[in-house]
């Protein structure tokens, strides 16, 4: 599609005005795309940041038009159309949106970036008042208001989101106790080095951290709960309970419309789907990852930014040296801050990869370097942000980095980047 495209009165719509949809949207605008833009969210005010809303924007740090991802006036200035509202349905043949209060919005092409919403809480008492999730700014609002008059807090679940508010909640003072069912925290995405690290860090900020407890139910009087019953037989007294099991992506419409899904919107290493005129970016796109190896669905703010560049040069006509439409090959990275501790990932890991220590834990600035068949695959560092910049460097390439390099502190990791 070039600039031109959209003339006719159709154009671009992007459903979904999170990071990646504004993203998108700002990205076509910049390759000189010219023809109609609508972004459809289905949340009021201006298109914001989320990782805030568990950290900064919860102490009170940021406030709503500080995590605003652009003033209402460059909206007007890109000519890009913000609708509120509710895509229904996706009509493939007629090429429209239809949405919940009637209207449609005709497209030429379709960018899909639906995002993921909250997996809810599957046990008896999830309906309690007192039972939050924290996702949109709604949720954060919420939970600010209900906050201050809590003292006993249990989180449900020991993810990035939960163990990010886990530390707000101890800094405002809060008795805090952390339920997980596995058997460490953030154990899908990180090494079992650094899991133990941030477990202890945890437990010495004074969180009662309790992994391998899962949830049987929660209890309650007056309608409003009042504690969590956990697989370890403990009933434990809550004012307030945050959930934070993890996310599911939004795909009814596009599974309604015909696309594939296989834990996410099936679309292809240039993230489109088997309908040319769609394209899919963020948590809620399944694209065959070159990092990976496989198929996969990244949860990540960083990796809907990505995407919805690569679609926006794809769509303004952007190739390579050969004529040929760029694959979308970026390394993925991820971060987490929870009190004074910055987590920052780069890369994927399998779960049984090689994990070597590089640094001392004790000086809270160390990194684990992980492996598979002696091939670097990912970096997770803590308040180390030189090994996780050169980690971007080398896996955008062919990382020569041996285990016993990475374990040497005295190995300049740097001399790699001239090789």
């Amino acid at each position: 599609m070039s600039e031109e495209a959209g003339r006719d009165g159709t154009g671009i719509v992007i459903i979904g005005a999170g990071q990646g949809g504004f993203q998108a949207a700002a990205s076509l605008r910049e390759a000189g795309f010219t023809g109609p833009l609508t972004l459809i969210g289905d949340e009021p005010g201006l298109p914001y940041q989320r990782p805030p809303l568990s950290k900064a924007y919860m102490k009170g740090e940021a406030g709503p038009e500080q995590i605003e991802l652009r003033p209402a006036a460059f909206y007007a200035d890109h000519a890009i159309t913000l609708v509120e509202g509710r895509a229904v349905a996706i009509e493939r043949a007629a090429q429209r949106v239809r949405m919940a209060d009637g209207s449609v919005h005709p497209y030429a092409h379709l960018i899909l970036a639906t995002g993921a919403r909250n997996r809810p809480l599957p046990v008896p008492g999830k309906d309690l008042a007192g039972v939050y999730y924290l996702r949109t700014r709604a949720d954060a609002d919420a939970l600010k208001q209900r906050l201050p008059g809590a003292r006993r807090v249990v989180v449900i679940g020991a993810g990035f989101i939960g163990l990010e508010f886990a530390a707000v909640a101890r800094a405002l003072g809060h008795e805090v106790t952390v339920l997980e069912a596995a058997s460490r925290p953030m154990a899908r995405a990180l090494s079992p080095d650094m899991s133990a690290f941030f477990a202890a860090e945890h437990r010495a900020m004074g969180t009662d951290l309790r992994c391998g407890a899962g949830v049987v139910g929660l209890v309650g009087e007056d309608g409003h709960v009042t504690g969590v019953e956990a697989t370890d037989g403990v009933v434990y007294p809550a004012d307030f309970v945050l959930v934070g099991i993890g996310v599911t992506p939004n795909v009814e419409l596009a599974a309604e419309a015909g696309l594939g899904i296989a834990n996410g919107i099936v679309v292809d290493a240039h993230l489109a789907t088997a309908d040319p005129a769609i394209s899919a970016l963020g948590d809620a796109a399944a694209y065959p990852s070159v990092h990976a190896g496989m198929r996969t669905r990244l949860e990540s703010v960083q990796n809907a930014v990505d995407q919805a560049r690569s679609i926006a040069a794809r769509l303004t006509g952007k190739v390579g040296p050969a004529g040929e439409p760029l694959p979308y090959i970026a390394v993925p990275w991820f971060w987490s801050d929870q009190a004074d501790l910055k987590l920052q990932m780069v890369g994927i890991a399998g779960p049984t990869d090689l994990a070597v220590l590089r640094g001392d834990p004790a000086s809270r600035r160390f990194s684990v370097f992980r492996f598979h068949e002696r091939r670097l695959t990912a970096i997770e560092s803590v308040n180390r942000p030189a090994d996780h910049m050169l980690g971007r460097r080398l896996l955008a390439g062919t990382p020569r980095l041996t285990p016993e390099e990475a374990a040497d502190e005295g190995f300049d990791l740097k001399t790699l980047l001239t090789k």
